[in-house]
């Protein structure tokens, strides 16, 4: 009997210190469940136009991504995941062609106005999959101090440079969802 009161107050102290340990976590500032592929033009007037977000350039071609579940935290970390960023169309439907990396851009407020941060490069594999976990960066050197708040919130998944770094065109969005509780 002692020792199933022990193995019990044992286990009631390791949740409460799992419990403390995941409250340390920095609360979500943005989160996003579902995407939006990208389609290279948009109709403005009638007239067909390159489908420029946030002052960022549209893949040439086609692309989806199947799912997307990302958050950003309040002290500038992003975890992402997506999968089956393909191409729509031309020879290329279904696979990723020559895109190796990707990378993420957050957009926080007016498209006219809004700041930018941005993740580093993470591998894309062949069948289209990317997991990004890091922290966000404004100037590309420096991790990002975040906003208090991130109005109209827009996260583009780009491509990026392994190499140099240098992101690249968009290739879908993701869409933002509930910060507190589970959209699942």
């Amino acid at each position: 009997m002692q020792l199933k009161s022990s193995l019990i107050a044992l286990l009631a102290i390791t949740a409460m210190g799992t419990a403390v340990a995941h409250d340390r976590s920095p609360p979500p500032l943005v989160r996003f469940s579902g995407t939006i592929g990208v389609d290279p033009l948009t109709a403005a007037g009638g007239v067909d136009t390159l489908n420029v977000v946030r002052g960022i350039n549209p893949g040439g071609r086609a692309w989806m991504l199947r799912t997307l579940k990302a958050s950003v935290a309040k002290d500038g970390t992003l975890t992402a995941r997506g999968t089956n960023l393909v191409f729509t169309s031309g020879d290329l439907i279904g696979g990723r062609g020559g895109v190796t990396h990707v990378a993420a851009t957050l957009a926080c407020g007016p498209a006219a106005t809004a700041r930018k941060f941005n993740s580093g490069p993470f591998e894309l594999d062949i069948y289209g999959n990317f997991r990004i976990n890091g922290k966000l960066s404004e100037d590309g050197l420096n991790a990002a101090v975040m906003p208090d708040t991130c109005d109209t919130p827009v996260l583009l998944i780009r491509s990026a440079n392994p190499t140099t770094g240098v992101l690249g065109n968009w290739f879908a969005a993701g869409i933002p969802a509930p910060v507190s509780g589970d959209d699942d």
